[in-house]
């Protein structure tokens, strides 16, 4: 009885694959090479989150206050400023985004399990205490977005090192990565100087850096690490500069650091300023379902253009654009 040729031996004896089976070879390891090529040159972006958020949003057809209100639609998300960044850019380039956070370890599982889902490559480091909550209403009678915000007890996360040990994550990680978008406050209990401290390791790195947080931690960096590119809101650039968000506020601004402000204002036009030199994109009009992270999804979009063309003009168009989608999406932080 004769037994199954060995793998790569014919049946009389000589060594050797069929063409079949030969071209098939040939075509995997062609694919695998291809595969490997495309994510060694992908540009990759580090986003980092220190306000990791379980989003749940729940869809009312009117919400009257004062009344008992029942929905239609209900979901949780994963969520927080830089996470919701991050799953835009996933859904532009799958794999080009990497998240890290700290997260509560009491309730932290389904948030793992939910960024895991999004496929934003979690990185996390765990902390005391719980991920807080917040709870998007959205009022199909008016088109209302009303966000409401959980906290939790402040922590001191210098007591257990949390500090230390997110650095030494965030700094492995930037070896990896081309950008840093760091956005978000930060929950008390945190050393005062952590952004600035972030900011200034990816500068050294050469990495491309990109913030959206204002106040104390945006004036610290501005002292000592200057990011490459700041996106706030006109309300929030004057709250920290304390100064309008006009043209030429901005422009000065922008010629001061020697770097790109990016102010976003709703529904009217951006301003932007790039050394001095001034820009400026109107929005797109929609249909919003919920506006909830738009401004997150535009610094996606902008952020992810720029590191790849480094035009202003097309970075500015493709998170304006990124913005739009998110408005028209359910869910916070998605442009499909």
């Amino acid at each position: 009885m004769r037994g199954i040729p060995a793998e790569g031996v014919a049946e009389d004896g000589e060594a050797g694959w069929s063409e079949g089976e030969t071209s098939h070879s040939f075509i995997c390891n062609i694919y695998f090479i291809w595969v490997w090529i495309y994510y060694f040159f992908m540009k990759k972006i580090l986003c980092v989150c220190f306000s990791a958020t379980y989003q749940r949003s729940i869809f009312f057809e009117d919400f009257t206050i004062g009344k008992v209100n029942r929905s239609k639609r209900y979901e949780l998300f994963a969520s927080g400023k830089a996470v919701n960044s991050a799953r835009v850019l996933s859904q532009l380039e799958k794999g080009c985004a990497i998240t890290v956070c700290p997260v509560g370890r009491d309730n932290c599982s389904e948030f793992i399990a939910l960024s895991n889902t999004d496929g934003i490559n979690l990185n996390y480091v765990e902390t005391d205490g719980k991920i807080r909550e917040c709870w998007t209403l959205l009022d199909g009678k008016n088109g209302s977005t009303t966000e409401l915000v959980v906290g939790e007890p402040v922590q001191d996360f210098c007591a257990n090192n949390y500090d230390v040990k997110i650095l030494k994550v965030i700094s492995s990680l930037l070896d990896d990565a081309d950008a840093l978008l760091l956005a978000g406050s930060k929950p008390s209990g945190w050393p005062k100087d952590l952004y600035s401290a972030i900011c200034g390791i990816a500068l050294d790195m050469k990495k491309l850096v990109l913030a959206d947080f204002i106040g104390e931690d945006l004036q610290g960096c501005l002292k000592s690490a200057v990011p490459h590119i700041i996106k706030i809101n006109d309300e929030e650039f004057s709250a920290t500069f304390g100064i309008p968000a006009s043209k030429e506020n901005i422009c000065d601004m922008s010629r001061r650091f020697g770097n790109i402000f990016v102010i976003t204002r709703g529904v009217q036009s951006t301003l932007a300023a790039r050394n001095g030199d001034f820009f400026e994109c109107e929005t797109l009009k929609v249909d919003a379902v919920n506006t909830t992270a738009c401004g997150d999804s535009f610094n996606a979009g902008f952020l992810y253009e720029f590191l790849n063309s480094g035009n202003m003009d097309a970075a500015l168009s493709k998170g304006t654009w990124c913005a739009a989608q998110n408005a028209k999406s359910f869910v916070p932080g998605s442009i499909l």
